[in-house]
């Protein structure tokens, strides 16, 4: 009798809560005969307790094994990813106002001062004042026809630069701060499958 063929992509992120069960549909999809998919994708993978982390890493090795234990008549063709990371939700704690005002000005004062520690390297006082002799042919000490264009297209190019206003977007392209944050997680999950593995070989 001929083997059935099932082929099993694992997902690269699921949130699960304290104490759940973890099933192949959880972190896995299936492709392959829609019966054969319904049976699978309920058998059960892992159960978190107490003892785990808020990080688990559920591996295609686990989920081969789960489906061949039950149906040993399959054959698993894995595709794609070979890990899953489930990462386990902690109860939501309340925040401060007075926190959350602390952190804003922080930030605020942090990055006005950033800006003009950076003009005040560059003299971009003294640059403004050249353009505008150059263009009046007057001196001006205060050259405000320059230095308020340039101060309300700071911010708007800040806004275009992020393509972010509040939580409005102008377009669907990604922002460099959304690029940086992606590459950030890639090599977060990438250390956390590194690190869970090398800790499970030690066990």
């Amino acid at each position: 009798m001929a083997k059935e063929t099932i082929y099993v992509k694992m997902k690269r992120h699921y949130e699960a809560s304290p104490s759940a069960e973890i099933f192949i549909r959880n972190v896995a999809s299936l492709s392959g005969e829609q019966t054969t998919c319904e049976k699978i994708k309920d058998l059960r993978l892992y159960k978190i307790t107490k003892q785990d982390k808020n990080v688990i890493i559920i591996d295609i090795l686990q989920v081969i094994d789960a489906i061949r234990a039950a149906h040993p008549n399959i054959d698993v063709q894995p595709v794609g990813l070979t890990n899953t990371i489930v990462r386990v939700k902690e109860k939501k704690k309340s925040y401060s106002f007075v926190l959350f005002l602390f952190t804003w000005l922080l930030l605020f004062l942090g990055s006005g001062l950033a800006i003009m520690y950076f003009h005040e390297d560059v003299n971009m006082r003294e640059v403004h004042q050249r353009i505008y002799f150059m263009i009046t042919g007057n001196e001006s000490e205060q050259p405000w026809l320059l230095q308020i264009p340039y101060s309300f297209g700071l911010g708007i190019g800040m806004i275009l630069f992020f393509n972010h206003l509040f939580k409005k977007k102008f377009n669907e392209e990604p922002s460099p701060l959304e690029i940086e944050m992606f590459n950030y997680e890639q090599s977060l999950d990438q250390y956390l499958i590194v690190h869970e593995n090398k800790s499970e070989r030690l066990k």
